[in-house]
């Protein structure tokens, strides 16, 4: 991995806790992933920006207005401040699926947005995501993707060989990212070298009829 300037998040699975067959609507459903605030404070005092991209249907969906989702972001930059880190900006489509727009993940539309409303280099820029959309915009934006497999990072991560998914490193949560990001190398990690070999033979096993009960939540957290 080359020089990094910015770090591009994504929001549910990444950041906080993703809800079961649902949304976060408002902030008293939000709920931090574990060391997730920390995480950001250590990019944030190594000199890196920090931007939040997501999608939030949930908006299009009319199942939340976009002043509550405005609300929890507003309340989660400033917890992140509070605990040493900084977002510098928070960018979210809120269309349905079936819009077509061009900014709702895989489209690389919020990471342009990026690049043109807020500076952001794209050439020294990486994204952090739980999804096979985070894999592809970021690919589709010419920008590295590192998985965590928090969220929807662990199924992402065992079937991206059936999905065609671009090349990317995998990292346990968001601490973990922060870690191999600041060491500015990610192969050679120990723990990151172990993750891969344990998800290629999760992947076999998988294929040959096994199951992955017991494995997804010990790496998953």
């Amino acid at each position: 991995m080359g020089a990094v300037s910015t770090v591009f998040l994504d929001r549910d699975g990444v950041i906080n806790q993703n809800r079961p067959a649902d949304y976060v609507k408002r902030w008293e459903e939000f709920r931090f992933l574990p060391g997730a605030p920390r995480a950001i404070a250590r990019l944030t005092r190594a000199g890196y920006r920090v931007v939040v991209v997501s999608n939030q249907a949930c908006i299009g969906k009319g199942l939340a207005r976009q002043q509550d989702i405005d609300e929890i972001h507003r309340r989660m930059v400033y917890a992140v401040g509070r605990a040493g880190g900084r977002i510098e900006t928070v960018l979210y489509c809120p269309h349905r699926a079936d819009a077509r727009c061009a900014c709702r993940k895989p489209a690389p539309g919020l990471l342009l947005r990026a690049r043109d409303a807020f500076g952001v280099d794209l050439r020294q820029a990486i994204f952090v995501g739980d999804s096979a959309n985070d894999v592809r915009a970021a690919a589709a934006a010419g920008i590295p993707a590192l998985l965590v497999l928090t969220g929807l990072g662990w199924r992402t991560a065992l079937h991206a060989s059936h999905d065609n998914l671009p090349h990317c490193d995998f990292a346990l949560n968001l601490g973990h990212a922060a870690r191999l990001i600041l060491n500015r190398n990610v192969a050679p990690d120990a723990e990151a070298t172990w993750l891969r070999r344990a998800i290629s033979g999760a992947r076999f096993f998988e294929r040959h009829g096994g199951t992955r009960d017991g494995i997804s939540p010990r790496l998953a957290h």
